[in-house]
C-alpha cells in the first residue's frame, strides 16, 4: 500500500483525477501482484518528494469499471493525466528513471 498516495475508487476517480489540474499519476495495481509491490516504493517516494504531483492508486480487482474504461489489462499499469486528460501509459514495473522522465516530459 502506498503511504503517500491518494487511494481511488470507481466513485472517486473522476473527481480526483479527471477534474484535477496539473499532473496526476494513477497506479493501477492489485494486492496479489508482485511487480506492483516493486513499483510501490518508487511511487511512494515520488509522492513524498514531489508535492506538485498528485500520486494515486486504484485496486484493479475492486474497481473494475475504471479498470475496463481505461483498458488496463496488466498490473501494474501507470497512467499519467495532465489537467484531467490521459497523456501517457506505462505497463509493467519500470525503473524510477523512466517514471521521472515521463514526469519531466509533462511538467
Amino acid at each position: 500500500m502506498l503511504a503517500n498516495a491518494t487511494p481511488l475508487t470507481d466513485a472517486t476517480f473522476e473527481q480526483e483525477v479527471e477534474r484535477s489540474q496539473g499532473l496526476v499519476i494513477v497506479d493501477f495495481s492489485a494486492t496479489w501482484c508482485p511487480p506492483c509491490r516493486l513499483i510501490e516504493p518508487i511511487l511512494d517516494e515520488i509522492a513524498a518528494q514531489r508535492p506538485d504531483i498528485k500520486v494515486t492508486t486504484i485496486d484493479t480487482d475492486q474497481n473494475l469499471q475504471t479498470t475496463v474504461r481505461f483498458n488496463v489489462r496488466s498490473a501494474p499499469t501507470i497512467l499519467f493525466f495532465k489537467d484531467g486528460r490521459l497523456v501517457h501509459r506505462i505497463v509493467g514495473a519500470v525503473p524510477k528513471v523512466r517514471i521521472e522522465a515521463t514526469i519531466n516530459k509533462y511538467q
